[in-house]
């Protein structure tokens, strides 16, 4: 796969739709804390179905480029999952998905569908921020005795954070798009002015204080 085209193809395609929003004059308070001038919400893109497809195909090449022994289709609930059935479908694959707890109730399990001891696993989200969900993820799956070979997503903002966590949890990722490709996009197709760039950038160097 041409991984420079796809990544600058999914980033054009969620500023279309609007699962991302640039805002470096009027910033957003993340839960977290963090200012930032980026909203993503990728729940957007089930609501458009040719998006959708052309996600879980693309998300199907990396996955088969990068880990070729991938037995089982992971999603991390909600948002992952349906992009994980996409995924499992076209790689013929069986799925599961990870809640992010336990249930409270029947036999409290956390994950439903395929996970057997020695099952080789890829696990799904739609955006990677600190990696805390998905990686609450991996250590569920990791506890069933399955393998978690590595984990994959839509978007991610590429935060010092979320390298430092993946690192600690001996984890791979790999994205479709990040948000050094998505803050260029944006430039080239007009969605921020040249003035805004400047802010854009100076966040991604340093988030924890940008704009504090």
């Amino acid at each position: 796969m041409d991984k420079t085209k796809v990544s600058n193809n999914i980033a054009s395609e969620l500023l279309s739709i609007k699962a991302v929003t640039l805002s470096p004059k009027k910033p957003f308070v993340w839960a977290s804390g963090i200012n930032a001038p980026i909203y993503t919400d990728n729940r957007l893109t089930i609501a458009y179905p040719d998006f959708r497809q052309k996600i879980a195909e693309d998300l199907s090449d990396l996955i088969k480029e990068v880990y070729p022994d991938v037995e089982v289709i992971g999603g991390v609930a909600t948002a992952g999952i349906p992009h994980a059935t996409g995924v499992s479908n076209i790689l013929n694959l069986p799925l599961n998905y990870v809640r992010s707890q336990p249930k409270d109730h029947g036999k409290k399990g956390q994950i439903e569908g395929r996970c057997q001891k020695g099952d080789k696993v890829v696990l799904i989200d739609d955006l990677i921020s600190t990696g805390g969900s998905i990686l609450k993820a991996v250590e569920a799956v990791r506890q069933a005795g399955a393998e978690v070979i590595g984990t994959a997503a839509i978007f991610s903002y590429n935060l010092p954070e979320s390298t430092k966590n993946f690192d600690d949890a001996k984890t791979k990722l790999v994205t479709l798009t990040d948000y050094p490709t998505m803050i260029e996009v944006a430039q080239k197709q007009d969605y921020v002015e040249e003035s805004d760039m400047e802010l854009l950038r100076q966040w991604y160097k340093e988030p924890e204080s940008w704009g504090k």
